[in-house]
């Protein structure tokens, strides 16, 4: 929500099954949500996508999905994520804090949907 160039439902499977981790919210057989982690399984997991859809919002599914996504990474040594600053409360709130970083962002490929011949 909210994005300028989101991903299809196909590129949604794909974010899927290429991620280590992934908790889903099912209504019967539809996702209404879901969050995705990339981990080496030893030391450290990245949080890339947190997703609710709209009118499923405010049910607290977002905080469930990621506490249980948590507990799945527990004992790793770092669990990291980067998130909008309006967003950094809900994620303290799970136990999260603050931590510098930096990143390099192709806002062009956000969508997931690739130029051919790119890797």
């Amino acid at each position: 929500m909210g994005w300028p160039s989101p991903p299809d439902a196909d590129t949604h499977l794909r974010i899927l099954r290429g991620s280590s981790h992934v908790e889903l919210a099912l209504e019967g057989e539809r996702v209404v949500g879901f969050v995705t982690a990339l981990s080496d399984g030893e030391h450290a997991a990245y949080v890339p996508l947190l997703e609710v859809l709209p009118d499923q919002r405010g049910r607290g599914l977002g905080s469930e999905l990621v506490r249980r996504l948590l507990a799945r990474l527990d004992g790793l040594y770092s669990v990291a994520l980067h998130c909008d600053d309006e967003l950094r409360s809900f994620y303290a709130r799970l136990g999260l804090e603050p931590l510098g970083g930096m990143a390099l962002r192709d806002h062009g490929a956000q969508s997931g949907r690739r130029p051919p011949g790119a890797c």
